[in-house]
């Protein structure tokens, strides 16, 4: 689509004092399912639970129905890009837990509920055990494997077997793809199980950043498990996480993890722990762009970082970059960048208002250096100088000005207020 040419300052200021409303508490059982009861007995509770914008030269234009493409039966937004080619939306959900280890629900219906839900890709990440109880054991991990490969329908339907590798103080890290899984007894530490990981035909991810205490050793890189860490969780049921920590004086796990030199890309998930898999409406998914709906194209898909965050069903996000997806690096050091982002959601929420916010590393928060003013179901077109020196990512945050944000960071923060979706980052070459 054509720039049509017209230049915008934004001079947004978002300020909310709001309290966060806290997702993780516990959640209510029917009596003889699950294991939770069990490990909060066992170990009171602490196994599975723990404790200014500037200016941008911007255009944008309304986009036409792609033809041919399938939408959610709820509705949504068509599956082609309409600024790039080769790959079609698929939308996902890569954390559920089930009464195989510490969730309510019967694996058996777990696949068949997110399909029913409008998912096209689905994982069940039980945790894997702790302190040798309340996690997966050998006979469950091949159910686990049994129920995936029963619900798979390549072209059709993704369904993964995963786990939660589980640590109380650490952190928690789903892994997808491997063969095997490990447990604390043999990955104690996070070099450990990075080491685990390292000889593995798998990828990893940071899950609900900055919720345990040590945030994965503050996120300390290790280089040998730098390509199988693809993803951070920003959004874990109905939680941004983005400010995950802040009120008690952490950083933002966001900076943490990316300034710390891991390239993870950025995903949502509803980390159910219930019956309802898939279906609530306003807890976290993500949307990855595939070659093809199969399990080799979903793993393609996320070792390339080409896949986004949110919290809303039935949303397209494509984004590029000086003519590069998200998740790539960009081929300089310094310059203007063009960016493109393709935007959608269907008919219901056309021509709604919502910013998309340009994040660049800062010590603590992230910088936004400009906040481009768009509406639902058009492409927008803006460019932003950029820098290595100061940082080498950049990160676009789709969000609803109208309203505020749960976890709110530092005050008069622009972000602090309704996060949409986040992009997978950019990287700077150099």
């Amino acid at each position: 689509m054509g720039d049509q040419g017209h230049d915008h300052t934004h001079g947004h200021d978002h300020t909310h004092g709001h309290d966060r409303a806290d997702g993780h508490g516990p959640r209510a059982q029917a009596a003889g399912t699950g294991r939770r009861a069990l490990l909060g007995a066992a170990a009171g509770g602490m196994l599975f639970l723990a404790a200014a914008p500037g200016t941008a030269r911007a255009a944008t234009t309304a986009t036409a129905a792609a033809g041919g493409s399938r939408a959610l039966a709820a509705g949504g937004a068509s599956r082609a890009s309409l600024i790039t080619r080769g790959t079609t939306l698929v939308h996902a959900d890569l954390h559920n837990h089930t009464a195989m280890s510490d969730g309510d629900g019967d694996p058996a219906l777990a696949f068949a509920s997110m399909r029913g839900a409008g998912l096209d890709v689905a994982a069940l990440t039980d945790h894997s055990g702790v302190f040798t109880i309340g996690g997966l054991s050998s006979s469950e991990w091949r159910r686990t494997a049994q129920l995936a490969d029963a619900a798979d329908v390549p072209g059709v339907y993704t369904a993964i077997r995963g786990f939660e590798w589980t640590h109380a103080l650490l952190g928690h890290a789903n892994v997808w793809f491997s063969d095997s899984y490990v447990d604390m007894s043999l990955a104690p530490g996070m070099r450990a199980f990075f080491d685990w990981l390292d000889d593995k035909d798998a990828v990893a991810g940071f899950n609900h950043p900055g919720r345990e205490v040590l945030r994965f050793d503050e996120f300390s890189h290790h280089a040998a498990a730098h390509d199988r860490m693809v993803s951070l969780e920003m959004f874990n049921r109905t939680d941004d996480y983005l400010f995950e920590g802040w009120s008690s004086g952490r950083s933002s796990p966001l900076v943490a993890c990316l300034n710390a030199g891991w390239r993870t890309g950025l995903t949502g998930v509803t980390d159910e722990h219930g019956t309802d898999w898939g279906h609530p409406e306003g807890k976290g998914r993500s949307g990855l762009w595939v070659t093809e709906n199969t399990r080799a194209g979903v793993l393609e898909a996320m070792r390339a970082r080409r896949f986004f965050a949110t919290r809303v069903s039935g949303l397209r996000l494509d984004a590029t970059a000086a003519g590069v997806r998200m998740g790539g690096q960009l081929p300089l050091t310094s310059g203007d960048v063009r960016f493109r982002v393709d935007l959608d959601r269907g008919a219901e929420w056309a021509g709604r208002p919502l910013d998309i916010q340009v994040l660049r590393p800062g010590t603590a928060a992230p910088e936004v250096v400009d906040v481009v003013t768009t509406t639902a179901g058009r492409i927008t077109e803006f460019t932003v100088p950029l820098d290595t020196a100061d940082g080498n990512w950049v990160v676009l945050r789709v969000s609803d000005p109208a309203r505020a944000n749960g976890s709110p960071g530092p005050a008069g923060h622009v972000c602090n207020d309704w996060g949409v979706a986040y992009s997978s980052p950019w990287w700077l070459q150099g």
